[in-house]
């Protein structure tokens, strides 16, 4: 077979995603285009080399990561504008998701620098198509804020999303990440998808709380993605959302249940500790 050889665009931003795991998944169209643009731009030149000295490719390589990208950024476009060719990679994956890269082509597209996207590998899509959850409507949230409140508000807005969630995150992070889940969203459906497309990859079809009994003996191990369902029930729960915490309290009351019982699932439909709901109606 022939293959049409691509003729690469002086000064375009080729976006260039590279392998999650196993090697074989690049495409003959980044190969091609990484053996003939004029620089490569890398999240991690060390980890790019590798991969690049692997499919026996020499060029110029730049890095560009989360910590100079406001100096380098600049730098590329001046390249970028008097006609140098450039490849975006990243560690693994598709450049801009969950990356800097997102800014590069901000800039480009403010500069009137073409950028030319290729397909490829992706973490998001190839956890969610083998999930068993559903791929009608997906929302990807890639990795949730390391801060508390932060990560409290962003699982609070989506948490009456109909949507299928993708987060994306470190096995070290995983316990607390699966907590946090459960008490906003709730005990719902999920997949956990860990190393993808490596020698120890697996796909776990659970419930949260069955996660969280599987880590509770052994630690997490590789890099996750986490699918999640969507929500069921959305009008009950923004209905909740508009109740205070006093006329949840009284509906499980006056449904039967004890008042400790009542004070615990209002105070989880509130998003509070129960002490802090318990406080709040001896007043």
């Amino acid at each position: 077979m022939v293959l049409n050889m691509e003729q690469i665009q002086k000064g375009a931003l080729y976006l260039c995603p590279t392998p999650i795991g196993n090697l074989e998944d690049i495409t003959l169209r980044t190969l091609n285009v990484l053996k003939n643009v004029d620089l490569i731009a890398a999240e991690d030149t060390r980890h790019s080399l590798g991969l690049l000295n692997y499919f026996e490719i020499k060029k110029p390589l730049v890095s560009y990561f989360e910590h100079n990208k406001l100096e380098r950024g600049p730098e590329l476009i001046e390249k970028l504008k008097t006609g140098t060719s450039v490849a975006l990679v990243t560690d693994a994956g598709t450049p801009a998701i969950s990356d800097p890269g997102e800014d590069l082509v901000r800039l480009c597209i403010k500069e009137g620098v073409k950028v030319i996207p290729l397909p490829g590998a992706n973490a998001a899509l190839t956890a969610l198509i083998a999930s068993g959850i559903s791929t009608a409507r997906f929302c990807f949230q890639g990795f949730l804020p390391v801060n508390k409140k932060e990560r409290k508000e962003r699982l609070t807005s989506v948490k009456n999303y109909i949507e299928t969630l993708i987060f994306y995150e470190a096995p070290h992070k995983l316990k607390a990440t699966l907590k946090d889940l459960k008490d906003i969203l709730g005990d719902r459906n999920i997949c956990l998808c860990r190393e993808l497309t490596k020698k120890f990859e697996e796909f776990i079809p659970c419930s949260i709380s069955q996660a969280e009994e599987l880590y509770r003996e052994t630690d997490p191990r590789g890099e996750y993605v986490v699918i999640v369902e969507g929500c069921s029930n959305p009008d009950i729960n923004k209905e909740t959302e508009l109740l205070s915490l006093e006329e949840i309290y009284q509906k499980y009351l006056e449904n039967g249940i004890d008042y400790k019982e009542a004070i615990k699932l209002a105070a989880k439909d509130k998003n509070i500790s129960k002490r802090e709901a318990y406080d709040i109606l001896k007043k």
